[in-house]
């Protein structure tokens, strides 16, 4: 197996890390009596501002510290209220409009149980830095109460001596939100959601906006993707679950101040796992892609949110990957061709990260392939809510070294580097 670097850096779950959800209620009456929401707006309207100071005190007393803004959180939740009530009230002063809000709130641990599966991309400002250092930007799947998952992020540096410098993240986290929404799931999209003006990357949510995305948004695979033109964008591939049906879809960004989320169309979409090429490659747009669960396919397109099936590029070869493999992120352009990563599935189902070439003009073609894993489970890999599990979602290449973020057995997000021409030299 080759030498991995790994860095003796781990992110956990961290069930301190908490933001202000929507707390919803029925919002229609049935028959002539008013619903729970209504009624709850009116027990707030019937207490006499005494008992409404004090309710209102002891509420901020316990979240004031803990969230962004909270007087302002429960204000916009208030006018969302009255907005999906239908409501016409006289004005009740701030006091009962924030305690109304907190009424329709809740506070969510949106890390309590895992982070796990992180990808990588280049930062959007690499200002003040020199060539030895590079600002990145990691998303990384984080998973909360109900199992449900989003997507978060952390700011960091990476240097050529293999070392990783991750900021601080902010005291408070933010939802992304989608405007005029009220604090409801949108039926469809694509829908377009906004990083708060006052909120950093790091301190930014991404939880699921549509039905389609319901019970999570699962494993983004981020790429700096470079247009025709030369222009640069932010596209990131990930699963949404409704629950009942996958369906993958597409993160689109300038700046991850502004950010779109496209449902994919095609048959190839209907499954999970697909991986963008960074340009397109002989005028075609290019992902890689898993549609039978066991080997990977080259897909192509004219259209970046249309995907068909694809051509078979990979089967399983060797032990450690003969129950599956599947893409381990967007490839990596170099100047031997295109580098794959891979994972494989082997017995006991113990998961390990392996490499590929692709031919750079044709990656169609397969030049090389690691024979053994470049990062499988060890020891301390092996615990977790899914034992014996490493897995990544997008690695990036500094210098002469590739920095991999993997997850670690569904629960914790681990860091490597690896010599790129060492694990060139061992493929075969």
């Amino acid at each position: 197996m080759l030498n991995a670097y790994v860095y003796p850096l781990r992110l956990t779950a961290d069930a301190s890390r908490v933001v202000v959800r929507p707390f919803n209620l029925a919002w229609q009456a049935s028959g002539t009596e008013p619903g729970r929401a209504q009624r709850l707006v009116q027990a707030v309207l019937d207490m006499d501002m005494a008992e409404t100071r004090s309710q209102l005190a002891s509420v901020l007393a316990d979240f004031e510290a803990r969230h962004w803004q909270t007087r302002r959180v429960f204000m916009s939740r208030y006018e969302e209220i009255v907005g999906l009530l239908g409501l016409d009230l006289p004005d009740i002063g701030d006091e009962k409009r924030q305690l109304i809000g907190a009424y329709f709130c809740h506070e969510y641990s949106y890390a309590a149980a895992a982070l796990m599966n992180p990808s990588v991309v280049p930062h959007p400002d690499q200002s003040g830095l020199d060539g030895s250092a590079l600002r990145i930007l990691m998303s990384v799947r984080a998973v909360g109460e109900g199992h449900i998952s989003s997507v978060v992020f952390r700011e960091g540096l990476i240097t050529d001596r293999n070392e990783l410098l991750l900021a601080a993240e902010p005291p408070f986290a933010t939802a992304a939100y989608l405007p005029d929404s009220n604090g409801l799931k949108a039926q469809s999209g694509p829908v377009t959601i906004y990083r708060h003006t006052d909120s950093t990357i790091s301190g930014t949510v991404i939880f699921p906006i549509t039905e389609a995305q319901h019970n999570g948004l699962e494993d983004v695979r981020l790429t700096l993707f470079t247009h025709d033109d030369g222009t640069k964008e932010y596209l990131g591939t990930y699963t949404a679950y409704s629950g009942r049906e996958i369906q993958s879809e597409l993160l689109r960004t300038q700046d991850f101040r502004k950010m779109d989320l496209v449902p994919m169309r095609g048959a190839a979409a209907r499954n999970k796992g697909m991986a963008l090429f960074p340009r397109k490659i002989g005028g075609k747009y290019m992902m890689i892609g898993r549609q039978d669960g066991q080997n990977l396919f080259l897909l192509t397109s004219d259209e970046i949110d249309h995907w068909e099936d694809g051509e078979l590029l990979l089967e399983p070869v060797y032990p450690w990957e003969f129950v599956q493999i599947g893409n381990c992120g967007p490839p990596i352009e170099l100047d031997e061709g295109w580098l794959l990563l891979t994972h494989g599935v082997g017995a006991m189902r113990k998961y390990a990260i392996g490499a590929v070439l692709l031919d750079k003009d044709d990656p169609s073609k397969v030049l090389a392939r690691a024979k053994h894993p470049i990062l499988s489970a060890r020891d301390e890999d092996r615990e977790g809510y899914v034992p014996n599990v490493v897995y990544t979602c997008g690695a990036l290449r500094h210098g002469d070294s590739l920095f991999l973020p993997y997850g670690v057995a569904d629960s914790s997000v681990a860091f490597a580097f690896v010599k790129i021409g060492e694990m060139l030299a061992q493929m075969e």
